[in-house]
C-alpha cells in the first residue's frame, strides 16, 4: 500500500460566508479558489481558499451554516490548524499585521518545537503560523500574488494539524498502523506523526485530553482530508479500511476530486481525497473563485440555489 502524501484540505464551519471570505482573503491573503455549495446540502456555500490553483495541501474550506451556534470546546475533535510561513521574520510581519487588524494573537513562541505565532479567526477557529525556515514546499504549491502580503511573508500552505482525543492511542494506532504515518516525537500525552518523515506539511499532532467531547459550532473543524494520488489507490484504501473493521462512505465523486470518509474510534472524521482533477476542471486559472461553480448534477438546480445564497462580494 502506498503511503499518503500529506494533507489535502481541512474543512470547517462558518456562520457567515461574507465575513469568512473577508477574513481569509483580505486578512490572511489567501485566494478564494472555488465558490461552490455543499454537495450534500446545496443550500449552503462551500468555500475553498488556498494558493494560485488551490493545490492539495493549501486548501482551507468552509461550510456556511447561518444557524451555527458557538463551539463549546472539548476533546475528541480536530482543534488547531498550522499554516507555514517562510521565516522567523515572517512571524514578526504577521504579528504586526494582526496587531494592526485587531486579530487576537499570541507573542512569538514555540509549538511542537517550532517557532510559532498563535491566532484565532473572527469565529474563534484556532490556528498557528509556523516558521518553515525557508525549506522546500511541495512542487504543486504556487503562491497567490493577488494580495497585499509581501512575497517573502505569504502563507505557504498547511503545516501541522492538531487533534485532541480522550484516548490517545486509538488515534495514534489508526495513523501509524492503518495509514502508515511515522511517529517523529513523543511528549507527555502528545504524539507527533508525519505522512512523509521530515516534512511538516503532512504532520499531525495528537494530544490526550479527558472530559466531554467538543460541541461543534462556528469556527469548529469538521474533518481533515489526506492526499491520495489516484482513484485506484482510493479504492484499495476502501478495501483496507473495511478489512480493518472501520465503516466508510466508500468512494464518493466530489467532481473536483474523489473522496472516502471514515471515523476512528475517537470519532475523528478523516477523508482520503485524490489530487485531481482539481479546481480547473470547470474554470480557467485566472477565473478561479469568481463565479458560483456547481458540479454537473446540480446545474439544473442553479436558479434555485442562487436564489437562496447571499452574495459574498
Amino acid at each position: 500500500m502506498e503511503k499518503l502524501n500529506g494533507h489535502h484540505h481541512i474543512s470547517m464551519l462558518t456562520k457567515n460566508g461574507k465575513k469568512n471570505n473577508d477574513f481569509y482573503t483580505k486578512i490572511l491573503g489567501l485566494r478564494r479558489v472555488k465558490k461552490t455549495v455543499n454537495q450534500d446540502s446545496p443550500s449552503m456555500y462551500h468555500l475553498f481558499y488556498g494558493d494560485l490553483t488551490g493545490a492539495a495541501g493549501t486548501e482551507l474550506t468552509f461550510f456556511e451554516m447561518p444557524v451555527a451556534g458557538r463551539t463549546i470546546r472539548g476533546t475528541n475533535a480536530i482543534t488547531r490548524i498550522g499554516l507555514l510561513v517562510p521565516s522567523y521574520d515572517s512571524l514578526r510581519y504577521w504579528q504586526e499585521r494582526f496587531q494592526q487588524q485587531g486579530i487576537e494573537h499570541s507573542a512569538i513562541t514555540t509549538y511542537a518545537g517550532k517557532d510559532a505565532l498563535f491566532f484565532e479567526d473572527h469565529e474563534g477557529l484556532r490556528m498557528v503560523l509556523i516558521n518553515h525556515h525557508g525549506q522546500a514546499t511541495p512542487a504543486q504549491w504556487q503562491p497567490w500574488e493577488g494580495n497585499d502580503i509581501p512575497a517573502a511573508h505569504r502563507i505557504l500552505g498547511m503545516g501541522p494539524v492538531e487533534i485532541t482525543v480522550r484516548y490517545l492511542q486509538r488515534t495514534v494506532h489508526v495513523l501509524q498502523d492503518l495509514l502508515h504515518y511515522t511517529v517523529v516525537a513523543e511528549r507527555e500525552k502528545e504524539v507527533a506523526l508525519q505522512a512523509i518523515e521530515g516534512e511538516v506539511f503532512g504532520e499531525i499532532i495528537v494530544k490526550e485530553l479527558e472530559g466531554p467531547s467538543e460541541k461543534p459550532g462556528k469556527g469548529s473543524i469538521h474533518h481533515l482530508a489526506l492526499r491520495i494520488e489516484s482513484v485506484e489507490e482510493l479504492q484499495a484504501w476502501a478495501t483496507t479500511i473495511k478489512e480493518r473493521g472501520f465503516d466508510s462512505s466508500g468512494v464518493v465523486d466530489r467532481y473536483y476530486f474523489q473522496s472516502l470518509y471514515f471515523r476512528d474510534r475517537n470519532g475523528i472524521l478523516f477523508e482520503l481525497a485524490t489530487d485531481g482533477p482539481g479546481f480547473t476542471v470547470d474554470s480557467a486559472v485566472e477565473d478561479l473563485g469568481k463565479e458560483l461553480d456547481l458540479p454537473p448534477f446540480l446545474e439544473e438546480k442553479r436558479a434555485d440555489i442562487e436564489a437562496i445564497l447571499e452574495p459574498l462580494d
